[in-house]
């Protein structure tokens, strides 16, 4: 498996070679710009047109916080997690 440098790459993409597997290499250039990381996910698809497309799946970190408004997710879950503390010591107490 791996990338081809010579005239077979077009202004589409890169063309990369299958593993006996069916597993291809992202180029590492793509994998850096799209922030695709070692033991990331990726999406494959078939489009409308009968084409085959990879998308990059964001981590659950690049989610954190994009439902909320002023609050940060973050600070969102500490404060529900203090509360559930709380009251788990009052249950103790009890």
């Amino acid at each position: 498996m791996s990338t081809t440098n010579d005239s077979a790459d077009d202004e589409e993409g890169k063309i990369v070679s299958l593993s006996r597997k069916g597993q291809a290499t992202i180029p590492k250039e793509l994998r850096e710009k799209h922030g695709i990381e070692p033991g990331g996910k990726v999406r494959i698809r078939e489009n409308e047109e009968g084409e085959i497309v990879i998308e990059p799946v964001p981590t659950l970190r690049a989610f954190r916080g994009a439902a909320t408004t002023d609050a940060s997710g973050t600070s969102i879950l500490e404060d529900e997690r203090e509360r559930d503390a709380d009251r788990a010591r009052r249950l103790e107490r009890d």
